[in-house]
């Protein structure tokens, strides 16, 4: 069942209640995006996504996504401290499993579904 809000969003289990497409390098910045206030940068591959309607509850799913030098090379990304306003997602690369090293994504984001 989609609800249709009367703000005008649309939500259901089956839709988004939040993403964002952000470039986490220098200066952090929202590219694009649907129910986020802000990004914020903790550090080196290390940020916090503030929402602008918050989840009922942090039994949703943030998926995060990454790319970090727009070469070939892939860049790992996990969230944690998941709260029902904000989610943190931190990247890396690593090298060989040998020595994981905290990297700024040019591309980095996530996409979030629950109540």
């Amino acid at each position: 069942q989609l609800n249709i809000l009367s703000n005008g969003r649309g939500l259901s289990q089956f839709t988004a209640k939040a993403w964002v497409n952000f470039n986490g390098e220098g200066t952090v910045a929202i590219r694009d995006s649907h129910n986020v206030s802000s990004v914020t940068d903790n550090g080196t591959g290390n940020y916090t996504i503030n929402y602008t309607n918050n989840y009922a509850n942090a039994n949703y799913v943030a998926v995060p996504w990454a790319n970090w030098d727009n070469s070939s090379l892939g860049v790992n990304t996990d969230t944690y401290s998941k709260e029902v306003d904000s989610v943190n997602v931190r990247s890396w690369y690593d090298y060989g499993n040998t020595n994981p090293v905290a990297v700024d994504a040019v591309a980095i984001g996530i996409v979030g579904f629950g109540d």
